[in-house]
């Protein structure tokens, strides 16, 4: 079997990639879109097929690579189903194993708290911890709908419950290490040893960090798989951007958000406007649908970065506060309403048909 662990300077970021020789199938594992070149060239050097590109969450510091490689090569993309990344061909959930080459299994370990779609993945005698666990600390949990309480958690009852054995192989390290062990990482972590959940979450909530340099561009750019507008486009024309996963296809992740949210007609949506003095409504479409057209009064927060900017929506301070999301046809605002649901809104709303329904029965009147 080959291993190699890969490292982008710019960002601190660990690639991991791994390949079975004999039946020469392949997966990688947090691409960095800047690599790709490189990933590239290794494996048209090793003349092997990328099967899988895996992420452990939607990542605040770089832009992903795994869009790029299924328009190249045709791989499929797996990213955390709470990830809220509809582009990923394989909605990724905790129990999940993925298999490659002779005998090779990589399974899913839930561990939310850096974001709610954080996994690990666990091969052989390593688990890759992406940004939940670090050598000698822990990823932040203080945007993108982090939770230190979930972060301790999963990394207590569900990394340090592995093998003392186990190697650690993070997302990112500042200090020049490459692996560490879960042993060693349960007795000498300073984030975490000695310390209670209350005092962790203490800890995690005051670190008072500077945001990421590229948060502003990663965030919105890996909902959509690293690709930018003319990279989707291309996708699209060869059929690989949307298209059904083996695990789990937009069509039916939509149409199991509206089975977990309020969905609201045009006709209600209007009473709502009238009755509700402390209506929230929000657009989440993308910034030229936004500009052709939008209901009067609305904040514009796209969809791929909703997470991440609703702290700083004054209005949103209290959870209670009644939210309406509407987006083109009712789709992405349904899937937007579950992931605030997700984060403790109660009081969610999705516009059934979207602006195009809007649009159709309020403009033309």
């Amino acid at each position: 079997m080959f291993f190699r662990q890969l490292f982008d300077e710019d960002t601190w970021t660990f690639t991991y990639f791994l390949a079975d020789p004999v039946t020469q199938e392949a997966v990688i594992i947090d691409p960095v879109k800047e690599q790709i070149e490189n990933y590239l060239n290794l494996i048209n050097d090793m003349g092997v097929t990328l099967k899988y590109a895996l992420e452990t969450h939607v990542h605040a510091d770089h832009i992903t690579a795994g869009g790029l490689l299924r328009n190249h090569l045709g791989t499929q993309t797996g990213v955390g189903a709470a990830c809220g990344a509809e582009c990923a061909d394989i909605q990724i959930n905790s129990g999940d194993v993925f298999t490659f080459g002779e005998n090779e299994h990589i399974k899913v370990i839930a561990t939310p708290g850096h974001t709610p779609g954080s996994v690990s993945f666990y091969w052989r005698d390593r688990v890759f911890t992406g940004d939940s666990l670090f050598i000698g600390g822990c990823g932040r949990a203080d945007f993108q709908g982090g939770d230190a309480g979930a972060l301790y958690d999963g990394i207590t009852t569900q990394l340090f419950t592995l093998p003392d054995e186990t190697l650690v192989y993070p997302g990112h390290d500042y200090q020049g290490n490459e692996v560490s062990s879960i042993g060693q990482e349960r007795r000498y972590n300073p984030r975490l040893v000695g310390k209670s959940r209350a005092e962790f979450i203490d800890l995690m909530n005051n670190l008072n960090l500077p945001n990421p340099k590229y948060i502003d561009q990663a965030v919105p750019a890996n909902k959509v798989c690293g690709l930018d507008e003319s990279e989707r486009q291309d996708a699209i024309v060869k059929g690989q951007f949307g298209k059904t996963s083996s695990v789990a296809s937009t069509a039916t992740l939509v149409s199991e958000a509206r089975h977990q949210i309020r969905e609201i007609s045009v006709d209600q949506a209007l009473v709502e406007m009238q009755q509700l003095t402390n209506l929230v409504v929000i657009d989440v479409r993308e910034e030229h649908e936004f500009v052709s057209g939008h209901i009067d009064g609305v904040i514009h927060v796209p969809r791929g970065v909703l997470e991440f900017k609703l702290q700083n929506i004054n209005n949103l301070a209290d959870k209670m506060t009644p939210v309406l999301l509407y987006c083109g046809s009712g789709a992405r605002s349904a899937l937007a309403a579950v992931a605030m649901q997700r984060l403790g809104y109660s009081k969610v709303m999705s516009l059934s048909g979207g602006y195009k329904a809007w649009s159709a029965q309020i403009l033309q009147q």
